[in-house]
């Protein structure tokens, strides 16, 4: 009997003072199959409009308020940042060859979604091609209907 006191009061502890327990505090879930799809679909769509500089998908999905911490780069930048990155490298013919994410793991709390993913990315400048490779960790955030990311941190992998 002792013994089964003692594991409902261990367990009770435990509930009470684990995260995600308490009413207000955001756990995670899983997306359902629709959530994810819908996402993924998102994520792809901000990445190639960055690099079709398609500047009215970017400032709808890229929001002001946007931070951004890019492989290789000492500053973060913002949404105007962004923007002037993306169309200074159309204006200096690059394009894009491919765009791959192998692995994406996603966590959503509510209106907010972090996906984890590796990416592959192969451009073309005037006949170079370059490889970028690495993690990303993506926020993406449910505002009006809408999925807009409005901050990223990518890496090299190294």
């Amino acid at each position: 009997m002792r013994y089964a006191t003692g594991l409902v009061l261990s367990i009770a502890l435990v509930l009470a003072f684990y995260p995600g327990t308490h009413r207000g505090e955001a756990t995670a879930a899983a997306p359902d199959a629709t959530q994810r799809a819908r996402l993924l679909h998102d994520r792809e769509a901000a990445w190639r409009a960055w690099f079709t500089n398609d500047q009215e998908r970017m400032k709808a999905v890229f929001p002001p308020d946007t931070i951004a911490i890019n492989a290789g780069q000492e500053t973060w930048e913002g949404q105007k940042e962004t923007l002037a990155g993306a169309q200074k490298f159309a204006t200096g013919g690059g394009r894009l060859v491919s765009l791959e994410f192998p692995r994406t793991e996603i966590l959503v709390y509510g209106d907010v979604a972090v996906l984890y993913s590796l990416y592959r990315v192969e451009t073309d400048s005037g006949g170079r091609r370059e490889v970028q490779q690495g993690r990303a960790t993506e926020v993406f955030l449910l505002r009006d209907g809408q999925w807009s990311n409005p901050g990223w941190h990518t890496d090299s992998g190294k």
